[in-house]
């Protein structure tokens, strides 16, 4: 699969989310902005929830949003992923098409959200007053290792609900679990030494981190972390080729 096909993917599911409506494109940039409104308004003014050491009215919605946002560009990579070969099912007995690859343009279509959704934070971020950190140009890697992770786990899956397609419901569910499992509406400080522990083991945890240290903490988020998720991914998508090349034939075949 040449990368034309790909992006030609990401540009038509891009655009079929908005297909029949009239403004089309533009609800790409309306959506991510009522979210995150919402969050803000209703977490911070109203409710009045606080983090503990904030004082600002904006600093619990500032912790809500910069989780959700990569959250829901992970999340949505891997339960779209998990069901991208029976989803394209047309397209691949139609064409040869590279099935490894066939996961990227869904990469691709995430992150062009994640982005505008991200470039609309950082406005309403600059309209409260908010004092941006020079880390913000960490940003783009702990995104990129974060969708590595992505693309490695969704392409596993993938292979999986070929023969078990019972399992994408699983996956489903899974992602609401690992979401509260996930220190984004809570404080990981918060909770006790013993869940702590199980938590570091959360892969998420590393990127989800990472945010919060560069929105709320504004510093250096730790990279170590990261880099274990990467190898980690890395190792992934090695066991990802070498099961895919065994089982091609029967991929294909049960498509």
């Amino acid at each position: 699969m040449n990368l034309g096909l790909i992006f030609e993917l990401t540009k038509r599911d891009f655009i079929e989310r908005y297909s029949g409506s009239a403004l089309g494109f533009v609800w790409s940039f309306i959506y991510p902005l009522i979210n995150i409104l919402i969050y803000m308004i209703i977490f911070g003014s109203l409710m009045g929830a606080r983090l503990p050491g904030m004082s600002s009215v904006w600093g619990y919605g500032i912790y809500l949003v910069a989780g959700l946002i990569p959250w829901t560009a992970f999340a949505n990579t891997i339960t779209r992923s998990s069901t991208v070969f029976l989803d394209k099912k047309g397209i691949i007995t139609k064409i040869r098409i590279d099935l490894p690859k066939l996961p990227l343009f869904i990469v691709f279509s995430e992150t062009i959200t994640f982005a505008v959704t991200l470039v609309i934070f950082l406005g309403i971020l600059l309209i409260t007053g908010y004092t941006f950190s020079p880390y913000l140009i960490c940003i783009p890697l702990i995104y990129f290792i974060q969708q590595v992770f992505a693309y490695a786990l969704g392409f596993f899956l993938a292979m999986l609900v070929v023969f078990l397609r019972d399992l994408k419901e699983v996956v489903t569910i899974g992602f609401q679990i690992w979401f509260w499992f996930t220190p984004i509406v809570y404080v990981f400080e918060i909770l006790p030494p013993l869940a702590q522990q199980i938590l570091f083991w959360n892969p998420a945890l590393a990127f989800i981190s990472a945010y919060h240290d560069i929105f709320i903490l504004q510093k250096m988020p730790s990279f170590l972390y990261l880099s274990i998720v990467l190898i980690m991914s890395i190792g992934l998508i090695i066991l990802d080729y070498t099961i895919f090349r065994k089982l091609e034939k029967d991929i294909r075949d049960f498509i």
